[in-house]
């Protein structure tokens, strides 16, 4: 089994990721984030690096989705690869910081995939609004994310929504901004009765 999380950068993917693995007995995969070789570069000039850090990335989830397709483990992935090209690409697109050729070249190479990939059994989507997201990335203090800007958090924000709107699998929206699941058990059971609730039909939605 596949299940995935999704959410804007700052909502606690990682950390619920570790959690569910935990609680379940769930192998977790995590975002190769720490040794993306572009990703210092991309804050500092994001049109001039981003097809070299989309393009990476895409290329590690793609090994990430074959792993997974080939476990007979339950495998808990942070952030898939429908996020990356459908938030985060389409995102720098509209941004201008993909040029129209870039973006072909990048949409073609991701088109070839899809006929080997497939929807997760489970999406768990963290909604956070912009302030709560802003919140999450001053208290960790990664230097490189400082400088994002709110025009972008929200810009991802809004394809977050249109793309769990249209999505055709099986979601779970989890609203974090009033959740601390890392410290407080209570609003961690939530989450674990929703997940039982869409998995097993345990408890009611």
């Amino acid at each position: 089994m596949h299940i995935g999380i999704a959410g804007n950068i700052g909502s606690g993917k990682t950390t619920l990721t570790t959690m569910l693995a935990e609680h379940y007995g769930w192998t977790p995969k995590f975002e190769a984030v720490s040794y993306n070789p572009y990703l210092e570069d991309y804050y500092k000039d994001i049109p001039r690096w981003s097809y070299n850090l989309e393009t990476y990335f895409l290329a590690q989830r793609f090994k990430d989705v074959l792993e997974i397709a080939g476990s007979k483990d339950t495998v808990i992935q942070d952030r898939t690869i429908f996020e990356g090209v459908y938030i985060f690409v389409a995102n720098n697109k509209a941004l201008g910081n993909l040029s129209e050729r870039d973006y072909n070249t990048f949409m073609e190479l991701f088109n070839l995939m899809m006929s080997m990939v497939k929807l997760p059994d489970l999406l768990i989507y963290l909604k956070s609004s912009v302030p709560h997201l802003v919140s999450q990335i001053q208290k960790r203090g990664r230097d490189y994310e400082q400088t994002i800007s709110l025009e972008y958090l929200a810009g991802l924000n809004a394809r977050y929504d249109e793309w769990i709107a249209s999505y055709e699998g099986n979601v779970l929206v989890i609203d974090a901004d009033n959740l601390d699941f890392k410290d407080r058990p209570e609003d961690f059971a939530y989450i674990t009765d929703r997940i039982d609730a869409a998995l097993f039909g345990l408890f009611p939605e």
